[in-house]
C-alpha cells in the first residue's frame, strides 16, 4: 500500500492537506445548499390510513410521530418469509441505536419499518441488540406505496419502479422516507431516497472513506460482498 503513495516531508504534507481542505469546505457548502433544496421540496398529503404492528400493539402512521412533528422512516429489507433481516440493512442499522434520542430533541421521531411480522422483527432486534423503534407493515400497503416493495411480476419484468426509474431486482428494497405532521394532524410525505441515497446514514462507511484503502469494494458485481451481520464475521 505504501508504494502507491508519495511519502513527503511534513511541510509538503501540510500544503497538500490544506489544498484538499479548500475542496472539502466547498463540498460542505454544496452539501448544505443541497440540503436546503431538499427541505424546500413540495409536500404530498398522505390520505391513506396505515396501521402497523408494534411490540406493544397497533400503531397508526401518526402514532409513529410520538408527539413530534417530523418522522424519519428507514425501510428495512425484511420480507415475511425471511427469518432474519437483510445483512446489508443490518450494516446500516448498526448506526441507528443512539440516534432517536438526539433526533427527538430536534422534534424528529425515528422508526424502522419492515414487512416481516412483528414476532420475527422482535426476535431479530433482540439478537442484534438494537433498541430503536421498529414496526411491521406486513398487513398494509405502506412499503408498496412508498417504493420499497414490489410484486413478483414487477421484479420479473424488470419494471423501472424503484428509485424513480430503476428496476427493483428484489421484492423488498431499502430506502428512507420522511414525513411531517401539521397542527391539524394531517400527515405529509416530504422526501424519500433509495439505493445510494441512504449512503450517508451508514456510520461505518463514513469512517472507511477516511482511510487509505477507502471502502475497498469492486466497481462491478457485488460491491458489498464482504458485508455480514455483525455477529457473523469470522463464522
Amino acid at each position: 500500500m505504501t508504494a502507491q503513495h508519495a511519502v513527503v516531508p511534513h511541510e509538503d504534507w501540510t500544503e497538500a492537506r490544506k489544498a484538499l481542505l479548500a475542496r472539502e469546505k466547498e463540498f460542505s457548502r454544496q452539501r448544505e445548499a443541497l440540503a436546503r433544496e431538499r427541505r424546500d421540496l413540495p409536500w404530498e398529503e398522505v390520505a391513506k390510513d396505515y396501521v402497523f404492528d408494534g411490540p406493544d400493539g397497533k400503531l397508526t402512521l401518526p402514532g409513529l410521530f410520538g408527539g413530534c412533528s417530523q418522522l424519519v422512516v428507514y425501510h428495512f429489507m425484511f420480507p415475511p418469509e425471511w427469518d432474519a433481516g437483510c445483512p446489508h440493512c443490518s450494516f446500516w442499522a448498526d448506526s441507528f441505536n443512539g440516534a432517536p434520542v438526539h433526533l427527538r430533541a430536534r422534534d424528529v421521531s425515528f422508526a424502522a419499518v419492515s414487512r416481516a411480522p412483528i414476532g420475527k422483527i422482535a426476535a431479530y432486534k433482540q439478537r442484534m441488540g438494537w433498541s430503536f423503534p421498529w414496526v411491521s407493515a406486513g398487513e398494509t400497503d405502506f412499503n408498496y406505496d412508498f417504493g420499497v416493495a414490489f410484486s413478483s411480476g414487477q421484479v420479473a419484468s424488470r419494471a423501472p419502479v424503484y428509485n424513480y426509474g430503476s428496476e427493483p431486482g428484489f421484492e423488498d428494497r431499502e430506502g428512507i422516507s420522511v414525513f411531517a405532521r401539521d397542527e391539524r394532524g394531517r400527515v405529509f410525505h416530504t422526501y424519500s431516497t433509495y439505493a445510494r441515497g441512504i449512503d450517508m446514514m451508514n456510520g461505518a462507511y463514513q469512517f472507511l472513506d477516511l482511510v487509505p484503502k477507502g471502502r475497498d469494494e469492486p466497481a462491478d458485481g457485488d460491491p458489498q460482498f464482504w458485508v455480514r451481520r455483525r455477529d457473523e464475521y469470522g463464522a
